[in-house]
């Protein structure tokens, strides 16, 4: 499995904004062979901005790096940049991806 991570530094004040456009916005990703699950999390509020991570789960990591190169990657992006152009967060997103090496889950452990 792999996971992709997007953190972004989201301005206090846009916040609420920031949300919106993720809860409101389309998902192509159920399209996508290996697509598993997606996480928009709400991290620690900080001085000058607040944490979020997108964490997206996939099969494998060719299968995560077929959807970059997708057009409903593509669709999805332009989809997502639209609006008034105000500023929501401090730079760019931050990519972390990581290759899963173990996994413990409730089912492993009834098996015990």
């Amino acid at each position: 499995m792999f996971i992709a991570m997007n953190r972004f530094k989201v301005l206090k004040d846009a916040a609420d904004a920031f949300e919106q456009r993720w809860l409101s916005r389309e998902s192509y990703l159920h399209e996508l062979e290996g697509f598993l699950e997606f996480h928009m999390l709400r991290g620690p509020e900080r001085e000058d901005h607040i944490l979020y991570s997108s964490h997206t789960l996939w099969a494998s990591k060719a299968n995560f790096e077929a959807w970059t190169r997708s057009e409903q990657f593509r669709s999805s992006h332009t989809r997502a940049s639209t609006g008034d152009n105000k500023p929501m967060t401090l730079g760019h997103p931050e990519f972390e991806g990581f290759e899963v090496i173990q996994t413990i889950g409730p089912a492993l452990k009834a098996a015990e």
